[in-house]
């Protein structure tokens, strides 16, 4: 139940929690127009596939204040006057256990519920990006659950050369018995998440994804990179095996992007991915009403892909 309050306010109800929301009419996207008010109501509505997936992961946001035609801000920190029952995990800078270089701490919130996440988009907080490890009860880091790989293409290079290659990377990760997701990244390139068993740290994994990338960059030196020299990657798709390091973020399944328009970390399927490789135009990025319609038709598509 919302009840109106001073310049624009409204307060609401979400799960048993009280929040003040403001400026629902402001557009955040202006390609499309979209208001803050769209963009809380698909948190709402996709909150169901997305909060599994960010659950005990620390969070860093990116800030849109003004909407995307005008600066944006990184948040790591949980912000000033976060309501107390927002949950926080105070860990290492570096984001891994055992690896802080100076004891420096930072005070992460964590999403758990939509009231979390309405409080975040409140702040249009567009962009979502987790660790690929969670935490524990205590708030301690514990080991990584998941690999992601980054195929992130060079100019002339899209999303055809990185669905290639990301059937490229299926295989190898088959080769050591582990399935893969394939997520569209709403910017430009593709993501690739394998599961963890969790007896690996932050560095191991890291070191294993880039193996996979320097294989494969041996055997398509002609499509795939795994250096991070930008000016080697025209025409190329970098695999970025380190997203893996344990204080790195990346987008998470299901966020919006802070592009000119609301486009979404996407999971796909793998026939879609084949598709792409296969013809040119043939996988493009998706937005947010294209995403809640596949959502309604096929659930939670990551989760299933990943095994749970």
């Amino acid at each position: 139940m919302a009840e109106p309050g001073a310049g624009g306010e409204v307060r609401v109800e979400v799960e048993g929690r009280t929040l003040t929301i403001s400026n629902l009419g402001k557009v955040l996207y202006p390609e499309t127009g979209t208001t803050k008010g769209e963009v809380l109501h698909y948190y709402a509505q996709v909150a169901p596939v997305l909060l599994p997936h960010v659950k005990d992961r620390a969070m860093t946001r990116i800030r849109w204040p003004h909407g995307t035609a005008g600066p944006s801000f990184f948040e790591k920190n949980a912000p000033l006057g976060a309501p107390s029952w927002l949950r926080t995990a105070e860990v290492p800078s570096t984001g891994s256990r055992g690896e802080s270089r100076h004891g420096d701490k930072l005070l992460f919130p964590l999403v758990d519920d939509l009231a979390d996440l309405t409080y975040l988009a409140n702040l249009a907080a567009l962009e979502l990006h987790v660790h690929q490890w969670r935490v524990d009860r205590e708030g301690r880091p514990e080991l990584p659950d998941r690999m992601v790989i980054d195929l992130d293409p060079g100019h002339p290079a899209g999303l055809h050369e990185c669905a290639q290659v990301a059937l490229l990377v299926r295989e190898r990760l088959a080769d050591l018995g582990l399935p893969a997701a394939p997520v569209t990244s709403g910017s430009k390139g593709l993501h690739l998440y394998a599961p963890m068993p969790g007896d690996l740290t932050a560095d191991q994994v890291r070191e294993a994804a880039k193996q996979i990338a320097d294989d494969l960059q041996k055997q398509h030196g002609d499509l795939v990179i795994s250096q991070m020299t930008k000016a080697k990657r025209p025409g190329k798709v970098f695999l970025d095996w380190s997203q893996n390091t344990g204080s790195k973020t990346t987008i998470s399944p299901y966020s919006l992007r802070g592009k000119a328009a609301p486009y979404v970390a996407a999971p796909r399927t793998w026939e879609e991915i084949e598709e792409g490789a296969e013809e040119l135009g043939a996988l493009c990025h998706l937005s947010y009403p294209e995403v809640l319609e596949r959502v309604a038709d096929q659930g939670d598509l990551f989760g299933e892909q990943l095994g749970g």
